[in-house]
């Protein structure tokens, strides 16, 4: 997959040609070697030949040089397709003037691997059609006495209730005139908050599981382009900040002592770090974990520690009244803000912790404050600095055998040093965008009910968020002051993503909770489940019906088809937990 076939054919007499090439999301990055082309046979006019694989991800740049002299011959900037099957011609159109034609020929077009994805899309089109007839259909009388007959009445109900989210007023089974609560009752959980969780967590398994094995759905090499990807983890940690404000908010007014949430909040943190070890280094067939290659960090660890930081710290500066507005504030427009001003200089103290660490520390063999990838990176002169400041703190406190071992960034710029994504210092700004997510629950807590403060104030956030973003990119994809990069964690990265989250927030709160055009469904569910989903999807990756041989390896259709039906039955499973009311909460 993501390669094509290239034959090069040599009909030069006298000398040989290398071939190398060069990537076009590689970020100033040496030329690799492919292979060396023989000169041809001018006696039995026989041309050199070498057959190589070249990647179809990105446009690529061809360089020939000669053997005689390494001189520059042609160089050919060209975006191959996927299996297809070219040929590289090269000859002299000259002899006297020795002037030489390379000419790129397609012996076999490419094959368009994108239609299992509008198939797959239609095929889900589809299915919510056929819903939204059912929902339709179900609201004519006798249609809908026809199925009370078939089916238990009540139980009807609830189903077309929790599926399709259109509540009844009066329970037309047994004619109580009381209304449903559904406004009160079922809606005391902003429904949008699971939604916006389940919908990240969704995406994020399929994602996990292979996504069809199409390159835009894996995370970026190193800076750059915000692939699909790459908005996930941080939607979560968002929503977790989210739900930290409301879930603390609830249990202190319940009559909770802080010394008693604190008990939980460290519990759960550690259950959650936990379980992302045992989850990282699963080892279920290869006999017992050795602990010399033990993975320490990972997402489950990253979450649990963020959590416990981020509660805690709006545990510990909760005043009792700011919610209810009870509380004089000099400037009533933020007091959503002022409130805790201890909190933010905490975290503006992270933040400059973060980058004096990673601008300031010295790093043997590297340049302070280096950023990029290593490998072929940078010209190649700095091949061990994978990372930078970031990538060093992890190696000298965990070990080089404790992190992950194969980084995005070994495909395209060839590294050969462990980094880990979700490694120490990253962590300061998950941190950051947990509580950024932490606001947002703020807002909903001090504007209940106030629909268009909310919105507003959300936009407003995602505004000053993505102008905080421009500044540090510079507009530009790695010319920025700091360059948007998941693995490194940056602040600019986390600006941009909150910036999106906002945004996305707002458009899910104004169709789910204010508005109800939709109930949320299907995301609603596994939002709901979301810890048992992602540890579930981790441990049974390998097993059936989640995972099966397939019989073409190299078919985006197959590997689609897998990956969606194994993400399709976790939410089934997910709306079957739902409704027997089993939900798995640390």
């Amino acid at each position: 997959m993501d390669q094509a076939l290239l034959l090069v054919r040599n009909e030069l007499p006298a000398q040989g040609l290398r071939l190398a090439a060069l990537s076009g999301a590689c970020y100033q990055c040496l030329y690799e070697f492919l292979v060396f082309v023989p000169p041809s046979n001018g006696s039995l006019r026989k041309p050199g030949t070498a057959a190589v694989m070249v990647d179809t991800q990105h446009p690529l740049t061809l360089l020939l040089n000669g053997s005689v002299g390494d001189r520059e011959l042609c160089k050919i900037q060209y975006h191959f397709g996927e299996f297809g099957n070219y040929s590289l011609v090269v000859k002299t159109l000259s002899t006297s003037t020795k002037t030489v034609s390379c000419d790129l020929v397609i012996n076999e077009g490419p094959i368009n691997s994108y239609l299992p994805i509008l198939f797959a899309f239609l095929v889900y089109m589809g299915i919510l059609a056929i819903l939204i007839v059912g929902r339709l259909f179900m609201k004519i009388d006798p249609v809908r006495n026809w199925v009370y007959k078939k089916l238990n009445p009540r139980e009807t109900d609830r189903l077309i209730n929790s599926e399709l989210g259109s509540p009844n007023t009066t329970d037309s089974v047994s004619g109580d005139p009381t209304p449903r609560l559904w406004s009160t009752a079922s809606r005391q959980r902003l429904r949008s908050l699971d939604t916006f969780r389940g919908l990240s967590l969704i995406i994020m398994v399929f994602v996990n599981y292979g996504g069809g094995k199409y390159w835009f759905f894996k995370h970026e090499s190193w800076n750059g382009k915000l692939h699909f990807p790459s908005a996930l983890f941080s939607r979560f940690v968002f929503i977790m900040g989210t739900s930290i404000s409301l879930s603390l908010s609830s249990m202190l007014r319940w009559g909770s002592s802080k010394r008693k949430v604190l008990g939980k909040i460290l519990w759960r943190s550690f259950l959650l770090i936990l379980l992302g070890i045992i989850v990282v280094n699963p080892n279920y067939c290869l006999g017992p974990l050795s602990w010399d290659n033990l993975r320490i960090p990972g997402v489950l660890q990253r979450l649990g520690f963020t959590y416990l930081v981020v509660a805690a710290l709006e545990l510990l500066f909760t005043r009792a009244g700011t919610e209810s507005g009870t509380l004089e504030m000099p400037c009533p427009a933020l007091q959503d803000i002022l409130p805790y001003w201890p909190q933010w200089i905490l975290i503006l103290m992270l933040e400059v912790i973060w980058l004096c660490l990673t601008f300031l520390l010295p790093v043997p063999g590297c340049p302070r404050g280096y950023l990029g990838p290593g490998g072929i990176g940078d010209f190649g002169n700095y091949p061990n600095c994978t990372g930078g400041a970031a990538g060093y703190i992890d190696r000298l406190l965990l070990g080089e055998k404790h992190i992950y071992q194969h980084p995005s960034s070994s495909v395209i710029y060839q590294t050969t040093m462990p980094y880990d994504p979700e490694g120490i210092l990253g962590t300061i700004n998950t941190i950051f965008m947990a509580f950024l997510g932490l606001q947002a629950g703020k807002i909903i807590l001090f504007y209940k009910d106030q629909h268009k403060q909310i919105m507003s104030r959300f936009f407003i956030w995602s505004i000053v968020m993505g102008v905080i973003s421009a500044i540090l990119t510079k507009c530009s994809k790695e010319e920025g002051f700091i360059p948007i990069n998941k693995n490194l964690w940056s602040i600019s990265y986390v600006t941009t993503m909150s910036c999106f989250a906002f945004i996305l927030l707002l458009l899910i709160y104004y169709l789910v909770d204010v508005k109800r055009l939709w109930s949320g469904a299907p995301f609603f569910y596994p939002g709901m489940n979301s810890i048992l989903v992602y540890i579930g999807h981790e441990v049974f990756e390998n097993y059936f019906p989640f995972k099966w041989k397939m019989q073409d390896s190299q078919s985006h259709a197959e590997h689609l088809t897998q990956n969606l039906t194994a993400t399709t039955l976790w939410v089934i499973i997910s709306y079957l937990l739902y409704k027997r009311r089993i939900f798995w909460k640390i």
